[in-house]
């Protein structure tokens, strides 16, 4: 099929190379501009971009795309048969979703209508699902509101961070992004709209998110971490500083009523009180300022003691 393809992060590779591999042919690549990034702030190409390059393919990088006359002329001259859009990161115009005969394919990382939005797989593992999934998708004007095409299921082990099931969605999306290519020449797939009702939304992560409110249970606590990886992880406060914590696990309590908030230290081990009688280990952190360390060299350090509060 002759196609535009449309990504921007790592994500959205595996799925450009699937197509590729599958023998697709992509006329052109659309990703987002370099942006300025690290210490040095120096310009970073996006993954897409550099997948593409290496592949030989046409690459073009607007910085925007709803007014952009001589980006709409460039896709028209092309007249792909779908365009693939997958972690674009930009809003899909009528003109653009109409150019195609087939039209506009997401791949969403998510078993809509469950989280749409901009952060679905960190916002399954913060919520405790257990298990996600990736959807591919016709693209129409509303948030991830489009009909379904196909749908895989990936689980979610109770230790697996966001940073965990990132590279496996993306994996897994990527042969489902073909087979509905396939599906759609065929005529075999039937696309099924979204029951509205069973939406949840996903919205973009702040750095809020992640400070670490010590009322709720320790399994919700444990669970916004792993969400939250790598960023904005879980943190807290401490002596009126930040303090980062980098692994935890929870743990009930069973005759002792915990007091949210409150530090518990026994030698080298650090648990701090949660909220319905539940109460968090935590293994590592990080103190405003300094490296990640051990929790044991942070108690010796800071002189941290049974009943200092911490939030």
């Amino acid at each position: 099929m002759r196609l535009v393809f449309c990504g921007t992060p790592q994500f959205a590779v595996p799925t450009l190379k699937e197509l590729l591999h599958a023998g697709h042919d992509i006329q052109l690549v659309v990703t987002q501009p370099d942006r300025p990034s690290g210490r040095g702030m120096q310009l970073v190409a996006p993954p897409v971009k550099q997948a593409a390059l290496e592949a030989g393919l046409a690459l073009v990088q607007p910085e925007k795309i709803r007014n952009n006359t001589e980006f709409r002329a460039q896709l028209e001259a092309i007249q792909p048969e779908a365009i693939i859009v997958v972690a674009y990161g930009r809003i899909i115009p009528k003109w653009m979703r109409d150019l195609p005969g087939y039209g506009n394919l997401n791949l969403h990382a998510s078993l809509l209508p469950k989280y749409r939005g901009a952060a679905p797989i960190q916002w399954a593992v913060a919520n405790g699902e257990p298990v996600t999934g990736a959807t591919t998708m016709r693209i129409d004007e509303g948030l991830d509101t489009g009909d379904m095409l196909l749908q895989r299921e990936l689980p979610i082990a109770p230790d697996q961070t966001a940073e965990d099931i990132f590279p496996r969605l993306a994996e897994m999306g990527a042969p489902l992004m073909v087979e509905t290519l396939e599906g759609l020449q065929a005529g075999t797939i039937t696309p099924k709209r979204q029951d509205d009702s069973l939406a949840t939304l996903a919205p973009i992560l702040k750095r809020e998110d992640g400070l670490v409110d010590f009322a709720r249970p320790a399994m919700q606590i444990y669970n916004r971490w792993r969400g939250f990886q790598p960023w904005p992880g879980a943190y807290t406060q401490f002596r009126g500083k930040k303090l980062v914590l980098h692994r935890m696990i929870p743990m009930e309590l069973r005759g002792e009523e915990s007091v949210p908030g409150e530090a518990r230290v026994d030698r080298d081990r650090l648990f701090i009180d949660c909220g319905e009688n539940s109460r968090i280990e935590v293994f590592e952190v990080q103190p405003e300022g300094k490296k990640r360390m051990a929790v044991g060299d942070f108690l010796r350090g800071y002189q941290l003691k049974s009943g200092d509060r911490l939030g």
